[in-house]
């Protein structure tokens, strides 16, 4: 197949070089970002949290142009890591949409310039009726600036627009800030994994916070024999369940150890048949609690090169759970 250059494309190196630049100049203005957090930007980030945390309300979101796909996304993070949080588009909300803000809400607004026009009515809205504002801007002294009970006045880095128009470094730093703010309000609340996974039910990343226990196999499905059991019996436990393995339990159910199709062949003798499990099996097996989440059980097998692990609960053996129960279940 023969490629053909479109007349006055850029050339490759040309169209590199453009992208790297992009991205070093955005990396710059995240640089100029978190050292500004060592100045009154952080004290006032710290200010902005308590705020937030201490809302009874929703925290309502809002910004126009790029600011406001910033201010969308900003919203769905606040949500989905446990801060109630919705967007408001200022220009419909002097056409009904200022009934969604309450007096226990907080809203953060998001304008580069602190000077958007349509964010008038909401600004005026929440000094009329005390709504708290937090304002995500670069210029503390504007209209937003003045107006807000917290600014966050943002370190002005170079636009990575050659013409420096598009907002491209600005609008990176506005949405380094939200995610620093919904991070902060996450670990000030205790945000768990269980707390992730009641917002986040669909999806890979949902499959990857169900628990073990929702994917183990139990009871008579579960494969296991007794400490004493001749091979010839294990091994027919084995091949009945289709997991690859067996595991070997004491008198009190505890599980002492497994034997593997790596345990056959290493152990494969004349007389394996006649011969105790406990001489075949790997003592100390790995097992996994049923209360982890699946991501982590895939990370473990994959870790130590495996495809199946015994379940505990408090160290008693309650199941089993293979690579391929993730795989069904999306986690892979």
């Amino acid at each position: 197949m023969t490629v053909v250059e479109l007349r006055g494309s850029p050339h490759e190196a040309d169209v590199k070089a453009s992208a790297e630049r992009t991205i070093r100049t955005e990396i710059s203005a995240m640089a100029l970002l978190a050292d500004a957090m060592a100045g009154p930007l952080g004290r006032e980030v710290a200010r902005a949290v308590d705020l937030m945390a201490g809302c009874e309300g929703r925290i309502v979101v809002t910004g126009m142009g790029k600011s406001g796909h910033i201010a969308a996304k900003a919203a769905a993070t606040l949500a989905s890591t446990g801060t109630p949080a919705q967007f408001v588009h200022p220009a419909e909300a002097s056409h009904g949409d200022l009934g969604m803000i309450t007096r226990a809400d907080v809203i953060l607004a998001l304008s580069w310039s602190g000077e958007t026009k349509e964010m008038a009515s909401i600004l005026s809205y929440a000094k009329r009726f005390r709504v708290s504002v937090i304002a995500i801007t670069s210029n503390a002294k504007s209209t937003l600036g003045r107006a807000a009970d917290v600014a966050l006045a943002l370190p002005i880095g170079a636009e990575a627009c050659p013409l420096g128009l598009a907002p491209t470094s600005s609008a990176v730093a506005q949405l380094a800030m939200a995610d620093a703010l919904a991070v902060a309000l996450l670990e000030r609340r205790g945000f768990t994994p269980t707390d992730f996974h009641t917002f986040h039910p669909g999806g890979r990343l949902g499959a990857r916070l169900q628990f073990v226990g929702d994917l183990m196999h139990t009871g008579q499905e579960v494969p296991l024999v007794k400490v004493g059991t001749p091979m010839s019996e294990a091994i027919i436990a084995m091949s009945a369940k289709g997991f690859g393995t067996v595991g070997v339990v004491d008198a009190e159910g505890s599980l002492t150890g497994i034997v593997t199709d790596g345990d056959l062949r290493r152990h494969l003798e004349n007389d394996i048949l006649r011969r105790p499990v406990e001489s075949v099996m790997s003592k100390a097996p790995k097992t996994i609690e049923k209360d982890v989440l699946a991501g982590a059980a895939l990370e473990a097998m994959n870790s130590a090169k495996i495809s199946t692990l015994f379940v505990t609960d408090e160290g008693k053996l309650v199941g089993i759970l293979h690579m391929h129960d993730l795989l069904r279940a999306g986690v892979v």
